[in-house]
């Protein structure tokens, strides 16, 4: 793999997403979500492997594995009107489909298929394998860093608007009240990352956000997180409650001594 087959690949994905856009503004906002969202994980890779030191193969690599991570979420909106995997496809693995029907990845060697199509399928489960190759491990979790950045800031952008763009398919059509899941609170004590489907409310969902910092897994991403005050944005759109605030106190801590 080179630097002209990631060329080819971004022009690709750019006919491939375009072809997705209709007369409709709101189904191609849904549509032009994912492609910016795609190209700013890209530029959140490269800034992680610069930090990491990767060598210009595994930059490629891993540039890569960020373009078509979210490949299949386009099929998955314009089949479904959702992006909601419980309630249609799993996106990661729909994603796979359509690169494997559209035989992209051809150029690359076996391995170099074998790591990026892993690092896609292993990008939005809620815990990776343990018994997997660590270099396969290696850029999974990159890629989840890459791709947590990025969803940190398009949600705090979203939460800032809301009043004025509501948008039923980024909150997963979850109803904005002003309560919370008691295990979405101890997933934080706990420092776990919280279950969808402990979600019932908008505020679960934030909740649910924050409580990724648990799987973050390299120090250029945790000193992203403080510089950018993510916690502290997604934490100032939740009710200030006691118990809100105490495992919030948690987060930090745990965020303080991770950096350092």
């Amino acid at each position: 793999m080179n630097t002209k087959d990631l060329a080819y690949f971004k022009a690709w994905f750019s006919k491939y997403v375009g072809a997705y856009y209709t007369d409709d503004p709101a189904h191609n906002c849904n549509i032009r979500l994912k492609e910016e969202h795609t190209t700013r994980v890209c530029k959140e890779i490269v800034m992680l492997g610069k930090a990491l030191r990767l060598s210009a193969d595994d930059m490629l690599l891993a540039q890569t594995m960020a373009l078509f991570h979210d490949i299949g979420r386009f099929q998955q909106y314009t089949t479904y009107g959702t992006f909601k995997d419980s309630i249609s496809e799993n996106h990661a693995k729909l994603g796979l489909k359509v690169l494997t029907k559209h035989k992209v990845l051809s150029v690359c060697s076996d391995v170099e298929q074998m790591l990026i199509t892993k690092a896609i399928g292993y990008h939005n489960v809620r815990a990776l394998p343990e018994d997997e190759d660590d270099r396969c491990l290696f850029f999974a979790r990159l890629l989840r860093d890459a791709d947590k950045l990025d969803i940190w800031r398009v949600v705090i952008d979203y939460y800032d608007h809301r009043d004025k763009t509501p948008n039923s398919t980024i909150e997963l059509d979850l109803p904005n009240t002003s309560t919370y899941s008691p295990a979405i609170l101890n997933a934080l004590r706990q420092h776990r990352t919280a279950d969808l489907k402990d979600m019932i409310t908008l505020n679960d969902f934030k909740l649910l956000q924050i409580s990724w910092i648990y799987d973050v897994n390299f120090n250029p991403t945790f000193r992203a997180v403080h510089e950018r005050q993510y916690m502290e944005k997604i934490a100032a759109t939740l009710p200030q409650t006691r118990e809100i605030s105490e495992v919030l106190a948690v987060v930090q801590a745990y965020l303080k001594e991770q950096k350092s």
